[in-house]
């Protein structure tokens, strides 16, 4: 389990660390000049000779840059700080010319870049977790919006002049590595925004524990691999800002059977799915279902013989169900699957049967609902669903800020809420926050929704009673499916195509593996 902090809690855990004297920095800057070594090595076979470029900031960020700098020199590396502000760190920067390197003081944004593009390894050390809101700004920000190739010359010197493009994109496979201290400069550290110029890095070196903008999208693309240098602070040890599950993690959450349990304590799931316009979402999300292992699949609709003729043990008809599945392939001129749908919520606001919403079942949500009903909506549908309540938005808004839109959603239904994405966000009671990035990218075909909301609903089946008696429970069954649908897709086809049937048809095995490692 990756568990994140806000900055507030890591500068609290930090003070009376620092009140006592522990040399905090020196610390993260050693950590973090072994894996800009390892960079090089990489990169290069070796790391005496090697280049570094260190784009130094006026805060800590620069001191851990220029104390690791120190630490390379000595090393063998020729290391060279741009320094981004009037006034560096005064003992990091002492620290690497006593080792023997250089600091240059930057007044031309398109001058530093190509200093800096000349380098073997880049070391993002401009801004950490006292970002402000607005991001990279002035001389950094022109910059980093030069190395990344967003920017022309003229916009670069800020004197309005015109010139040719800057950027590292240049450099095609010769361009720097990037290694960003504590978080990619100009990210929103708490909510993961982008709201300015940002350099992508290939590894994010950060200290103490995690921070949620780096878990959360769109800053969640710019972190590059992930690596948590422990520096012992005293974090507290419950409510963290946002957690990613690991497999041992999905496989404690997932139902397993005893060996005196019957199919109905094992879970029986109702799917309200498909149309004769569209069979294959029933076919899909009863497959995912019937193949995660779930006691019995129920299926209501208007293509069961479709259903039965893949799956002969899918239950047809009304009866006894302990969770729903709702939405997948449902229309909005479906009049029939929308009154099974409306009929079956009162089960679920009634008799309190978990329930997974998705698509076609979104708009008949009722005004709240309890947190273990899940909805699943892409951004598109979550802009839609808050729109049709207040608030005006578009898919590009949530694509912005999914954290902010995904938490009100939550707020306005009582519901817990999976945003669907590269990505993929869960919202749940108790301020629970998950950010799963299992699926590879090839998972957004058609019909993978489908199989997501199978899954889950059978995991739901499985732990009727335990999310019932738990509500924080449910989010993190949510982040669970999230783990397993894209670990099936790798299971499917590594590094490949996949269909949506691919990934149903890879659950057994991938569940297999899942429980078999933990």
């Amino acid at each position: 389990m990756l568990q994140s902090w806000t900055s507030a809690q890591v500068r609290a855990a930090e003070e009376p660390l620092l009140a006592a004297g522990v040399p905090l920095m020196q610390h993260a800057a050693f950590a973090l000049a072994g894996v800009v070594a390892r960079v090089l090595r990489e990169r290069r076979g070796r790391v005496v000779g090697g280049q570094v470029v260190l784009l130094v900031g006026p805060g800590n960020n620069g001191g851990d840059a220029l104390h690791a700098g120190a630490f390379l020199r000595r090393r063998g590396v020729d290391v060279v700080a741009l320094a981004l502000a009037p006034r560096v760190h005064d003992e990091g920067r002492a620290a690497l010319l006593a080792a023997g390197g250089r600091v240059h003081e930057v007044t031309d944004a398109v001058d530093g870049a190509a200093r800096a593009g000349r380098a073997d390894v880049l070391v993002d050390g401009i801004l950490g977790i006292g970002t402000r809101d607005g991001g990279l700004t002035g001389l950094a920000g022109a910059l980093v919006a030069a190395l990344a190739g967003g920017a022309v010359e003229g916009d670069a010197r800020g004197d309005g002049s015109r010139g040719g493009v800057v950027g590292l994109g240049a450099h095609g496979a010769d361009r720097p590595a990037v290694v960003a201290v504590d978080t990619p400069s100009g990210i929103g550290v708490d909510d993961g925004t982008v709201s300015g110029p940002v350099l992508p890095a290939d590894v994010t070196v950060t200290f103490g524990g995690a921070k949620p903008g780096l878990l959360i999208p769109p800053a969640a693309h710019l972190v590059g691999r992930l690596e948590v240098i422990d520096l012992d602070l005293p974090l507290p040890d419950h409510h963290p800002a946002v957690v990613r599950l690991a497999d041992r993690d999905a496989a404690a959450l997932w139902p397993v059977p005893t060996r005196s349990a019957h199919k109905y304590s094992r879970g029986v799931v109702g799917v309200v799915a498909g149309a004769r316009r569209y069979p294959g979402a029933a076919v899909l999300a009863t497959s995912a279902a019937v193949l995660a292992g779930v006691g019995m699949v129920r299926y209501l609709g208007d293509v069961a013989d479709l259903v039965v003729a893949r799956w002969p043990e899918v239950v047809t008809g009304p009866g006894r169900v302990q969770a729903w599945v709702f939405g997948p392939g449902v229309s909005p001129d479906d009049a029939a699957q929308r009154r099974r749908i409306e009929h079956a919520f009162e089960g679920v606001l009634q008799r309190g049967e978990p329930a997974v919403v998705d698509a076609g079942a979104l708009e008949l949500l009722p005004p709240t609902v309890p947190t273990h009903v899940v909805l699943t909506p892409h951004a598109g549908e979550l802009a839609r669903l808050l729109t049709d309540r207040g608030h005006r938005l578009t898919r590009a808004d949530v694509e912005r800020e999914p954290l902010r839109w995904t938490r009100l959603a939550h707020e306005m239904t009582g519901a817990t809420v999976l945003l669907k994405g590269h990505v993929t966000l869960v919202v749940g009671a108790g301020g629970a926050v998950y950010a799963q990035a299992d699926a590879p990218p090839w998972l957004a075909t058609a019909g993978a929704g489908d199989v997501l909301a199978g899954l889950m609903g059978a995991m739901l089946a499985g732990r009727a009673d335990d999310v019932l008696d738990d509500p924080t429970l449910t989010a993190a069954v949510a982040a669970a499916a999230a783990l397993v649908h894209g670990r099936a897709a790798h299971t499917a086809n590594p590094d490949g195509p996949v269909t949506a049937r691919g990934v149903a048809l890879a659950l057994p095995e991938t569940i297999r593996t899942l429980l078999a490692s933990a």
